[in-house]
Order: C-alpha cells, then structure tokens, then sequence
C-alpha cells in the first residue's frame, strides 16, 4: 500500500511540474527542494555541513526529504556507502531512470560510463581501460610537465594578483584531457564553461543537461574528422582498435566523460589544494619533499576534499537491506563520498587535513564498476602540479582575505569561482 502510495505521488508530482512547465514557467530554477536536500551539496569552507556529520553519527543510511512523495535515502557512513556502491544486481545507474523527472527526456542522455549498467557498461569500460593503464598514461608524463611549467611561466610575467584557478588549476586539466583524447585545443575554453554549467545545479537541471548536450554536439564533430583520420590519441586508438565495435553516438559520450569527469574535478582539486597549501605552512613545506611526502599529502588532500561530493544516482531494483534498513524497489539512494570520507571508522581526526598520515582508504574516486577510470591520470596532475608550484613560488600568498573567496553553493564538484594569489 505505501509503494502505491509513494507511486502515485510521485507521478502527481511529474504531472504538476509538467503543467507548470507548459505555462512557461521555469521549475527548474525554483526553490521548491527543502534544505535538507541540499545539504550534501553544501558546505562551510572546506569542509561538509556539521548537519551531515551528526547524520552519519546517528544514521548513516538516513530518509532525505524530498518533495511529490519521491522516496530517497542518504548514506553517509563509510561502510554503507561502500555496500551501496558495490552493488550492481541490486542498484542501477541507467539514464531512463531519469526520464520523465523534472522535464528529462531520452535525447538527453549523456552516453559515458557514468549513466550506464552493464552489459553495455562492462562492454564500453572494456573498450576504454586499456588507455589509462600506467603504461599508456606514462606516455604523457613529459607533457604534463610542460604544461605545468608553461602555466607557472605565464603566472611569473603576469603583474600583480593572479587568479590561480584561471591560470593553473583550469588549464592543466584542461591541456593534459585535450592531449590524451588527441584533439585540438583551440576549443577548450568552451569546454571549461560547458564541464563547469553541468555540475552547477544552482541554475537548475535544464542549464546542466543543455551543457552536456552542447559538447556531445561538438564531440560528435570530432569524433567524424578521427573516424575518417584516426589520429594517435585516444579516440583514434580506440577507432583504429574497436572501429567496427562502437558507434560515434558511444565514442562521443565516452570522449565527454574522460573529459569532462577529469577536467572539473581535478581543476577543482588544484585549486583547493593550493588553498590548503596557503593556509597551512607545514603541507607548503611536505609537498617541498621526496616523493613519498608528496604521494602522502596527495592521498591525505584526495580524502579531506572530496571534491566530487555525491556519487551518480543509484536506483533500486528491487527491495532490500543495508545495515539494517529497508529499501524499496525504485528508491533513490544518494551517496555522499564527501562525508563518508570524513567517517571515524576510518581513522581519528579525520575532519582535519594532516600531510603526514598514512595514506588512508577513501572513495574519492568512487568505488566499484564506477570507480573513475581516469583516478590515475589525476594522480599524475596533481603529483607534478603542486610540487612545482610550490618550488616556483616559494612566496605564494592569497592575495584577498580568506572571507573574501568565494566558494560555490550548490554543485556536485565542489571549487571556487575564483583564487587570487600574489607569486612575489
């Protein structure tokens, strides 16, 4: 009875919205989702709202109050979280089950990994991991070198305050992607605008799918000019390889995820690592070090940030339990990477940064058959990014107020819109 009940309140719910939008009115930017289920997507500074601490403390997989009777839980604890992620019979990730939510359609669907379930997720994932094995990555290591100095060089002539997101952390990512994929780059300051709108939910839903459709549209133009001249990157080693295996439509949402899944998020990663670097001498001085130093402050900064704060959607498939709570067929359950990875089970002191802990196990990458495949080649950014920045600018120092920054409100990849620095 509660099922029929839930079911019936939902579509009420979709055929008000759908009403609505006929008018002319645009739901999607109205505050019609109660704070509590922005939560997740908030925080203070660096760190997430005390709130989803205490959730955790007290109910790690906790009811999230959404509107039209739709059913979502929150999971917050670290081991919940990991049960949830790595099950893929029970859960699943499929677009369609967006469809018909909030004005989603079919033609919307972004392709990629992260919207799929297997089979053609395993078939697609199969197809790509070859290319980010270390052995194919390490071909880029010379590169990123030299994007990483040529930014460092451009901040040096630069007079006055420089903003470090524009001139280091966005373009590192944005080159490196660019040269993994084998296209040209003459394009990427759309690309930056276009990875950044999709993991904005402040402008609303619309504004995000509209963005992942704009690439897709230019993807499918570059992925055309490779299948008639495959080029040595990615995309046109995957053509020379599996040509016959995959159709643009697959090659183009794939090209959107690798780049776009590791442009935002580690752009993000950078620039809140320099903030952490900014404000705290002795990390400053760690990343100074050998390369264990280094690889202990990278881990400890993956952890603390977190910067992908929850993981896609999962969709229950049928009734089951996790730690004790019952979960319906067709619940939506939300992982919160960013508050799990801050959980006491893993370790003490955990809502602090300490460059000198031990590595410790976290899911900023995610976890299971959705684990990013690109976590590697992040790695190697930000292993040859923050060392190289730090020795370059041994003076580096913000160069507002730390009240003065300003952080994103709203979004699945958490950043700021801005981080001015002085380098002499």
């Amino acid at each position: 009875m509660g099922s029929l009940r839930s079911r019936v309140l939902a579509w009420a719910g979709r055929r008000y919205i759908a009403r609505q939008q006929k008018k002319g009115f645009d739901l999607e930017k109205m505050a019609f989702l109660p704070d509590s289920a922005l939560e997740p997507l908030r925080r203070v500074g660096l760190d997430p709202v005390p709130s989803l601490g205490q959730r955790r403390a007290e109910e790690p997989i906790s009811k999230l109050d959404l509107p039209f009777g739709m059913n979502a839980w929150l999971v917050t604890g670290y081991e919940e979280a990991k049960a949830v992620l790595g099950k893929v019979s029970e859960f699943s990730n499929d677009f369609t089950n967006l469809v018909g939510n909030a004005g989603v359609t079919e033609d919307q669907n972004p392709g990629g990994l992260g919207f799929a379930d297997p089979p053609v997720h395993s078939r697609l994932r199969k197809l790509l991991t070859p290319e980010f094995t270390m052995r194919r990555l390490n071909r880029l290591t010379p590169r990123i070198d030299e994007i990483v100095n040529e930014q460092l060089d451009a901040m040096a002539a630069a007079e006055g305050p420089v903003d470090l997101w524009e001139a280091f952390a966005l373009p590192i990512p944005s080159l490196t992607i660019c040269e993994l994929l084998g296209v040209s780059y003459e394009d990427r300051a759309d690309f930056q605008r276009l990875s950044t709108a999709r993991f904005d939910l402040f402008s609303g839903a619309g504004a995000s799918l509209g963005a992942i459709s704009e690439s897709l549209t230019y993807l499918l133009e570059i992925v055309k000019k490779q299948r008639a001249e495959p080029g040595d990157g990615l995309l046109g080693m995957l053509i020379k390889e599996h040509g016959d295996e995959i159709d643009d439509l697959e090659l183009a949402g794939l090209a959107d995820g690798v780049l776009t899944g590791g442009l935002e998020t580690t752009a993000s990663m950078l620039a809140l690592g320099a903030l952490v670097l900014l404000r705290d001498p002795e990390a400053f001085e760690a990343v100074r070090g050998d390369d264990d130093a280094v690889h202990r402050f990278v881990e400890e900064l993956l952890r603390y940030l977190t910067v992908v704060q929850m993981a896609f959607p999962r969709f229950a498939k049928e009734d089951l339990d996790i730690a004790g709570v019952h979960i319906g067929e067709g619940d939506i359950v939300l992982v919160s990477l960013s508050v799990a990875d801050r959980d006491p089970a893993l370790g003490t002191g955990l809502d602090t940064f300490d460059p000198r802990r031990d590595p410790t196990s976290h899911l900023a990458f995610g976890y299971g058959i959705h684990r990013c495949i690109g976590a590697e080649l992040a790695r190697m950014e930000l292993r040859t990014a923050y060392p190289a920045l730090v020795k370059r600018f041994p003076d580096l120092r913000l160069a507002v107020k730390p009240d003065e920054l300003a952080f994103r409100k709203v979004s699945i990849v958490y950043g700021l819109d801005a981080l001015p620095v002085l380098v002499r």
